[in-house]
């Protein structure tokens, strides 16, 4: 097997869930194959970043200078985890994904992108509509808009400002540490209004399937009259597909 670099802290719960939802989706794979317990899952190696520090270090839309410093942790990080002698790495948040492109320079080892993995998760589906949530990052950006586009799926305008700026601030208040009583009723709110009949929505920050607590491990999913895809699981997915050849 090979061994995960897994890029951890934004936020913490996601992480948590990546670890878990890896060995229990690795256990299954040896199970099916008769393997006796203790059942093997790939060796792992977490690097943390402090949350509240990348989120002061964000920079500005189409600003490349000012994203230098956020750059910088995240790149440490990745460089930490290739020292660590890991084989490939996954960031297990979608927002630094936005910035992969230069984060990943100088890192020789292979990084594999939430947003090819959700594209393709996407794709199986059929669906041409899709609606990216997250983080204010990933909202304002078009990463996954472009490689949707690959899959020949037409992503949403960019929300307004204020639509943007509500995602963002239910993310920080009910969803950090997990999911709130209210953060599945709010969430929904929100979908009903911007999401049209056959729309695929995007769970694009690896906080939101956590309202969805019988779907973490399901990459599509249908729920509350809504087609969903769930990135973290198909990112975790793809690490399980390399981790296991």
């Amino acid at each position: 097997m090979k061994k995960i670099g897994i890029l951890g802290g934004v936020g913490w719960a996601s992480t948590v869930d990546y670890y878990r939802a890896i060995a229990e989706g690795a256990g299954r794979y040896f199970a099916e194959r008769g393997h006796g317990s203790p059942l093997p899952i790939p060796p792992m190696t977490i690097e943390s970043v402090t949350q509240a520090r990348t989120r002061a270090l964000r920079g500005v839309p189409e600003d490349e200078a000012s994203w230098a410093a956020f750059d910088a942790v995240f790149r440490e990080a990745l460089l930490t985890l290739q020292n660590a002698e890991c084989d490939f790495a996954i960031i297990a948040s979608n927002t630094p994904h936005a910035r992969l492109h230069a984060i990943r320079k100088g890192v020789s080892m292979p990084i594999l992108s939430i947003f090819d993995a959700t594209a393709e998760a996407t794709g199986s589906t059929g669906a041409s509509k899709a609606l990216v949530l997250g983080t204010t990052v990933t909202m304002q950006a078009t990463n996954y808009a472009d490689r949707l586009a690959v899959e020949g799926i037409t992503a949403n305008r960019r929300l307004p400002e204020p639509e943007i700026a509500e995602m963002q601030a239910m993310i920080d208040s009910d969803f950090y540490g997990g999911a709130s009583d209210t953060a599945h009723a709010r969430l929904l709110t929100f979908c009903d209004k911007h999401a049209t009949p056959g729309t695929a929505i995007l769970l694009a920050c690896t906080e939101l399937p956590l309202a969805f607590p019988d779907h973490l491990d399901d990459p599509v999913f249908e729920a509350d009259g809504h087609l969903f895809i769930n990135p973290s699981a198909a990112h975790v997915s793809a690490a399980l597909k390399e981790a296991l050849v």
